[in-house]
């Protein structure tokens, strides 16, 4: 037994009211910058819809996670080595832009800076990507609040399966539309496809924590990892050239703070902790036959940190005792592993996702509610759940492989606390029978209760901090801040006379990259002043030194930043 730690994540979609509160203060804090207009490390989906990427969970067109060959052992359903060299310059299975969406602003110095007149002014869509007018046709949220609408329904690829397999049980109607949020990060994967998928090994899995990063250093931007990852939760950075993802807020979370999506979260719908799993047995788990199997094999691989063996192996492995402890108070633990109503997203794509979803109860307490029952009563609700399949067959799609009864198992002990707590809300006599037809306890039932409704922050969120014997492993090679010049410190010492010591590639990058967006230049005509450095160079003119000079010809001009701009829609990441 390997014992590892996890950094997981609960949400509680009942609670989500797509406000994209978390969307906006992500991309404040990790992607405002030059090419990454269009990435949302965190972004809020309307379920039924296409997602966002546009169908990303067609894994037929996309062919991202995991698969079992013929002699059941687990590759990659994008295939091996030599499929993805053949993909290297050219591939099919990967969004284009037009799949995320070309970004856009608006024209508001002509808003602004209009003269006066008759007419109104108007401050028209420029594209972030050419500069050129746009036409704004898709963007990460625009199926927001269509979801049951039968404009963007049927194109939800879940819809089009279980309609395919329940003969036509969805449908569209008035009276049968059910909506709900999702909220998306990367998932941090115990068996991550990204990883296996990069050639320059540049994605890695911190032993400490488990969190999931791209090595900027090592990136070299083959996007293999776009296409590996089944969620499509790695985008491509067009400036540096290099593959950027959600970093789980790493360097909050190592001093004890939460990510910045839970933080800022305004329905109090996200849960962080910790996890003690076996990775002895993450390969074996993730291979079983049946994909319906693949989230109570994923279940086993989690540990119990109150056990005694577990906890003995955890410290003789080096897990220190206060992430021990930790683990015993987490909450996502007791979501997932004790209360068993946090379920992964999309199992059967065998990546062993970290990131958890307590399954929405509103479709069928909304509904209960306009047909006037009493919808906060246990045999209403019991019975609604049963009746109801169109919600918990799309629910088993989304969280356990189609598996329809573990979702109703799940949906009942939701609708079974509510039932319970209303009798001890009203001052009534609580029914214990409740809890029971459930198999939890009256005691358990309301620690559920207090843990998904009342928790206060320090119990959403149980957060270890990283030690100061780890501060090594948690540092590049060479501090950028002992140069001189701010962050990176690059301008004198590096080259300079007796520097003396190693440079981090991180600190050149930092200045290449600067100087070229803030330039109008291209790249490498005085930054680089005269050395060639490929992993800075983004096409943009060519720097002095990359070709060999002509003795017998001039040497050519280099094309203009214009002629080298990308098509205006159509042009791939």
């Amino acid at each position: 037994m390997r014992v590892m730690a996890q950094m997981g994540m609960v949400m509680n979609l009942d609670k989500c009211i797509g406000c994209h509160t978390c969307s906006v203060t992500c991309k404040q804090a990790w992607t405002n910058r030059a090419g990454t207009e269009y990435v949302w490390f965190n972004n809020v989906e309307t379920r039924p819809g296409q997602g966002y990427p546009r169908r990303y969970e067609d894994q037929e067109q996309w062919k991202g996670g995991w698969q079992l060959n013929k002699k059941g052992r687990l590759v990659l359903k994008g295939g091996g080595r030599l499929k993805k060299l053949f993909g290297l310059f050219a591939s099919p299975v990967q969004p284009e832009l037009k799949d995320y969406y070309e970004p856009w602003t608006y024209d508001y110095k002509t808003l602004i800076d209009a003269p006066l007149g008759d007419d109104f002014p108007v401050a028209r869509p420029k594209s972030l990507i050419t500069g050129k007018d746009t036409k704004i046709s898709w963007s990460a949220n625009w199926d927001d609040d269509l979801g049951g609408a039968p404009e963007m329904g049927h194109l939800d690829p879940i819809v089009e399966k279980v309609r395919r397999e329940s003969e036509d049980k969805i449908k569209f109607a008035f009276e049968q539309t059910f909506m709900f949020y999702l909220p998306r990060i990367c998932e941090h994967c115990l068996n991550p496809s990204c990883m296996a998928s990069c050639p320059s090994g540049a994605i890695y899995k911190r032993v400490e924590d488990g969190i999931v990063l791209v090595d900027q250093d090592k990136c070299r931007g083959w996007r293999q990892c776009i296409t590996g990852c089944p969620y499509k939760k790695i985008y491509f950075n067009h400036k540096t050239g290099k593959a950027e993802k959600c970093t789980f807020c790493y360097p909050r979370v190592e001093v004890g703070l939460p990510t910045v999506c839970s933080e800022t979260c305004v329905g109090r719908l996200r849960y962080l902790g910790l996890f003690l799993y076996d990775a002895d047995r993450v390969t074996e788990a993730a291979a079983v036959t049946d994909v319906t199997d693949l989230y109570e094999s994923q279940m086993d691989v989690l540990l119990d940190p109150n056990d005694p063996e577990v906890s003995a192996a955890a410290l003789d492995q080096g897990i220190p005792a206060d992430w021990l402890e930790a683990a015993r108070k987490s909450p996502v633990y007791a979501l997932a592993k004790v209360y068993k109503v946090a379920l992964p997203l999309h199992p059967e794509y065998r990546t062993m996702p970290m990131v958890w979803y307590v399954p929405p109860l509103s479709p069928i307490v909304d509904l209960l509610s306009e047909q006037g029952h009493d919808a906060e009563d246990s045999g209403n609700l019991f019975g609604a759940i049963d009746a109801l399949r169109i919600p918990v067959e799309y629910l088993a799609e989304l969280f356990t492989a189609g598996d329809t009864d573990k979702i109703t198992e799940v949906l009942r002990k939701l609708a079974a606390m509510r039932a319970y707590m209303r009798a001890i809300t009203m001052e009534q006599e609580p029914d214990p029978s409740i809890p029971a037809a459930v198999g939890m306890s009256p005691g358990s039932m309301y620690e559920m209760y207090r843990l998904m409704a009342i928790a206060k922050y320090d119990e959403r969120y149980v957060i270890p901090k990283a030690h100061v014997e780890q501060a090594h492993d948690l540092e590049e090679m060479g501090c950028s801040v002992d140069f001189e010049g701010g962050p990176g410190m690059y301008e004198d010492s590096p080259f300079g006379e007796a520097s003396g010591r190693p440079t981090p590639v991180a600190v050149e990058n930092f200045y290449a990259l600067k100087d070229r967006q803030t330039s109008d230049t291209p790249a490498g005509e005085q930054a680089l002043q005269g050395r060639v450095n490929l992993l800075n160079w983004d096409g943009n003119g060519s720097p002095a030194g990359l070709f060999p000079e002509k003795r017998d010809q001039p040497h050519a001009a280099p094309p203009s930043p214009a002629d080298l701009r990308p098509p205006a829609e159509g042009g791939s990441l």
